[in-house]
């Protein structure tokens, strides 16, 4: 029986950080993971090139039961904190759209630069080791594929359920159930929505088309590109907006986000009477969507303006500032970037991440119900709940 001062379950950003500063603390520390490679998801996020955090990162960019949960660590160990990190190992990165920071060559310089910080450290990763029992008494015995191990503390950092082929299971909520936490529900978040049969022919025909909107849901407004799939629609308006959604209600798209669509429809009317409908909206819209539109909508594209009346005007434009889209569902936790939900916050420390019902229990990362925006925001709570957890070890 080895025994640890930590072990730490799941080797992927909220566990290897929190491996790297529980070690540089002057712990022993255990990481342990089923997956073969360390920061799988890590590899594929942003393209492969990480969207590693966000320049406007604050608690405000965050879905939880208790939204003021995140606030402590979040301020504790923020964007700059980690930018400094990723400084320090000379890593190139560059700021997309809305403060994203990606890296310029590769998400493998992310991993290895968290694989480095462990190793530097003196905290060891176990790869390849599948866990088959968790006790306690007195301390935590893990049963493991590799042999049995002791720790004082245990620090559950084994992510949610999105992207089960990467490896995702629903151990960590197993976990924190056996030791009597409660699970706010859990649905896939950022994850596009797949729309019903009809309209998904209708659609399918624009695959590939993305256009500028807003769309909101809920308490969800978000002005970004929408992006028409062979299923329906995905985009980062749609990403964002899905974590806002409930199923059975509909999502708001304004498809000309900058433009009242009834001056524009009226003002086109008085200067150009002889154009058809389809010809001004081929005009506004890439051609295969105007044309999608007048089916989905049954407007009279090959009508002249001049001869349209102005409840049809009212109708059209309606329907292009406010189309109340209502989605089939969504892709699932197959393509979601995120789990929303998760291990019920009210039961653990905000400061230090501990169970408030079991000692030396630990939950960081996707596991507890704490859902960032996309854009990096994700990344950063596992950055800082990994270190809020590596302090009070």
């Amino acid at each position: 029986m080895q025994q640890y001062d930590t072990i730490i379950i799941g080797a992927g950003a909220a566990g290897l950080h929190c491996a790297a500063n529980a070690a540089r603390r002057g712990k022993n520390v255990l990481l342990l993971d089923h997956a073969k490679q360390a920061g799988k998801k890590i590899l594929i996020s942003g393209g492969g090139r990480c969207n590693f955090t966000n320049l406007y990162a604050s608690p405000e960019n965050y879905l939880s039961s208790n939204p003021h949960f995140c606030k402590s660590a979040l301020s504790r160990y923020t964007q700059w904190d980690f930018i400094a990190l990723v400084d320090r190992y000379k890593i190139p990165y560059h700021e997309k759209t809305l403060g994203q920071l990606f890296c310029d060559n590769s998400a493998k310089d992310i991993v290895r630069m968290l694989l480095d910080e462990c190793a530097e450290h003196g905290a060891k990763v176990q790869l390849r080791t599948d866990i088959t029992a968790v006790e306690y008494d007195q301390c935590y015995k893990l049963t493991t594929s590799a042999g049995d191990y002791n720790a004082k503390q245990l620090v559950v950092a084994c992510g949610g359920l999105s992207m089960p082929k990467l490896g995702a299971t629903p151990f960590g909520y197993q976990i924190a159930e056996q030791f009597g936490h409660s699970i706010i529900p859990v649905r896939a978040g950022l994850v596009p929505f797949t729309l019903h049969e009809e309209q998904k022919q209708r659609f399918g025909e624009v695959s590939g088309i993305s256009v500028p909107v807003t769309a909101a849901s809920g308490d969800g407004y978000f002005r970004e590109a929408m992006l028409f799939t062979h299923r329906g629609v995905s985009g980062p308006a749609v990403l964002q907006i899905s974590s806002y959604w409930q199923p059975g209600e509909p999502v708001s798209i304004n498809l000309m986000p900058d433009t009242d669509a009834l001056d524009w429809l009226q003002s086109s009317q008085h200067n150009n009477p002889k154009m058809q409908l389809s010809t001004l909206l081929q005009n506004a819209f890439p051609k295969r969507l105007a044309i999608a539109l007048i089916d989905e909508f049954n407007w009279p594209g090959d009508k002249r303006l001049a001869d349209i009346n102005k409840a049809t005007f009212n109708a059209i434009a309606s329907q292009l500032n406010n189309w109340q889209l209502k989605p089939n569902g969504t892709e699932g936790y197959r393509t979601a970037e995120v789990t929303l939900g998760g291990v019920n916050v009210d039961e653990v420390s905000s400061k230090t991440m501990e169970s408030k019902l079991q000692p030396g229990l630990y939950f960081i990362g996707e596991v507890v119900d704490v859902t960032g925006w996309l854009g990096g925001y994700n990344f950063q709570w596992a950055w800082a709940s990994a270190y809020a957890a590596a302090e009070a070890l």
